[in-house]
């Protein structure tokens, strides 16, 4: 059992406390409003969403998962970034089930030793180490767990750290993706955590001085505009310039959803912690974005 490791800092640690949070992120001016079923009539095959606290993401996080209520499928590859260093493989795969302030969350167990088996030359291997310490992954778990609870499903998932940023070591990671869920006959979602342009000192990042919101927008949506199109490799290429932290999950996202049938993404919501805080001496952008 992966016990949380960023509950009461990243999110409550109290369960009502939790679900009233979630709920506060749905509500929040900059939220997506709470889920109405049926909502989404078309299939989603991936998500980006940011991996911040609550406080910060949480209303923009909440976009993607309004969204997600009206196409929830059996199974979510999260796919998260490695912020500890921790673990050994490129591509560090869980088997346990992850526990939260609101229950226990299956792992879909069946479905992750296929991938190592498939993709252990790779490097995509078992390895716990990885997820001890990380949030990215952890983070999202909450929302599919409020959301799951609202439309009565029941999910699993199936969480990966990502810790390459190698594009094609990420393309070959989407392609074996796409082929075990279709070799299982398994419907899945798969989830980028991710957070897009950390700006300054605090981050050694500060290409501008002045109208820095207007200014880490526009950097941000070249990025997006890429996700946008599909086009992974402009994104890597855009990404690697900046300081987005998930590049390596979002690579793998796109072009594992690509391989499932996706022909089209929208961005549902971007904005900055700054626009919560009122702080863009140092800021971090989010974005929510859905892949069909």
């Amino acid at each position: 059992m992966r016990k949380p490791a960023v509950a009461g800092q990243f999110y409550s640690s109290d369960e009502i406390k939790l679900t009233n949070q979630i709920t506060s992120c749905f509500k929040h001016n900059l939220g997506g409003g709470m889920p109405k079923i049926p909502l989404h009539k078309g299939r989603i095959f991936g998500a980006i969403a940011p991996h911040a606290g609550y406080e910060y993401s949480g209303a923009c996080a909440s976009h993607a998962y309004r969204e997600i209520a009206g196409d929830f499928p059996e199974t979510f590859v999260i796919l998260g970034t490695n912020h500890s260093g921790r673990g050994n493989a490129l591509f560090s795969l869980s088997l346990e089930d992850f526990e939260t302030p609101l229950g226990i969350v299956k792992n879909d167990v069946e479905f992750g030793n296929a991938l190592v088996e498939a993709g252990s030359v790779l490097g995509l291997q078992q390895d716990e180490a990885a997820h001890k310490s990380e949030h990215s992954v952890e983070v999202q778990l909450p929302f599919l767990q409020f959301i799951a609870k609202m439309i009565k499903k029941d999910f699993s998932i199936v969480p990966i750290v990502v810790s390459t940023i190698d594009f094609e070591s990420c393309a070959k990671a989407a392609e074996i993706i796409a082929k075990v869920s279709q070799e299982q006959n398994r419907k899945i979602c798969v989830i980028a955590s991710g957070d897009f342009t950390h700006y300054g000192a605090n981050y050694g990042f500060a290409p501008f001085k002045e109208n820095v919101k207007n200014n880490l927008y526009a950097l941000d949506k070249k990025s997006i505009n890429h996700i946008l199109k599909l086009d992974s490799l402009a994104f890597y290429d855009e990404a690697t310039k900046t300081t987005i932290c998930g590049t390596g999950p979002v690579v793998v996202c796109m072009e594992a959803c690509k391989h499932l049938g996706a022909k089209k993404a929208m961005l549902l919501k971007y904005c900055t912690s700054g626009d919560i805080s009122g702080d863009y001496s140092n800021a971090v952008g989010y974005a929510s974005i859905i892949i069909e």
